[in-house]
């Protein structure tokens, strides 16, 4: 049976997101003249390849480092007192209430030569770190920016674990670490899949933040496109290149599919325990 609520929300789908999307990839494959010459010039020209090959090395070190970061939060936030939970949830939340241009300032601010970190390095006896203008400073306010979402799957996936298979495993004569590594950590893992594919997934397409702290001889896929659209009207390349992203992007998410299933980890850690 047919669910005609879903009609409003499958046009405004069909009209603002797969139309354009389909007429990206048409473009890409019929202009100048049908084929697919514009893939065989991405792959080809010597910087599509790395600069893909650089933003999903940025995306993948996003996501690690988000994750060792977010992991022990959020089971902190399992762990302590409504209030404190409260607190934290606050915490991560606040930069939702801050405008992403003004946090990338402000890592702008803190990245620059002379800045906070650089005299605080210094301080520290290191010297000659640049932030600014690089791969490893984007990178770190990209994982400030988002960590957010790194943090709110987990505590979901973290939350709906039920902590007596923890007693069981120690009443078992399980150390605290093995019960932790045998059953807890099996059983977070959907919540630490759907947190890294989604940091993963929104990395690939970050922009303002590259084009702000880095350069453009470290460009991400992000800018590179808007530089086939806006400098060189190279409409067809950038569509190919968009395409190709999104290829990459869907692949993600089917391999997410396939490996965050709650039941299976379920099972295993109860086998385990």
């Amino acid at each position: 049976m047919v669910n005609w609520t879903l009609l409003p929300a499958a046009a405004v789908l069909l009209v603002f997101f797969f139309y354009p999307l389909a007429t990206i990839v048409w473009r890409s494959i019929t202009e100048p003249a049908f084929g697919l010459d514009n893939y065989t010039v991405l792959f080809t020209d010597g910087v599509s390849v790395t600069v893909l090959l650089r933003t999903l090395r940025t995306a993948l070190i996003v996501a690690l480092v988000a994750l060792v970061i977010a992991y022990p939060y959020a089971y902190a936030m399992t762990r302590v007192s409504k209030r404190g939970r409260a607190l934290l949830t606050v915490l991560v939340l606040l930069p939702f209430w801050t405008s992403v241009m003004a946090r990338n300032f402000a890592w702008y601010l803190l990245e620059q030569r002379g800045g906070l970190i650089e005299r605080f390095l210094a301080a520290l006896g290191i010297d000659g770190v640049v932030l600014l203008g690089s791969v490893t400073g984007v990178t770190v306010a990209m994982v400030q920016v988002m960590l957010p979402f790194m943090v709110l799957p987990l505590y979901s996936g973290m939350s709906a674990i039920d902590r007596r298979l923890l007693d069981a495993a120690t009443s078992l004569g399980a150390s605290w670490r093995t019960a932790f590594a045998k059953v807890y950590f099996p059983l977070s893992l959907p919540g630490v899949v759907s947190g890294f594919s989604l940091v993963f997934i929104v990395t690939l397409g970050f922009f303002i933040t590259p084009a702000l702290l880095g350069t453009p001889q470290q460009s991400l896929v992000a800018q590179v496109i808007e530089t086939r659209v806006s400098d060189l009207l190279d409409f067809p390349g950038a569509g190919a290149f968009g395409a190709v992203l999104l290829v990459v992007t869907l692949l993600v998410l089917f391999a997410v599919s396939r490996i965050a299933r709650p039941t299976a980890a379920l099972n295993q850690a109860v086998d385990r325990g």
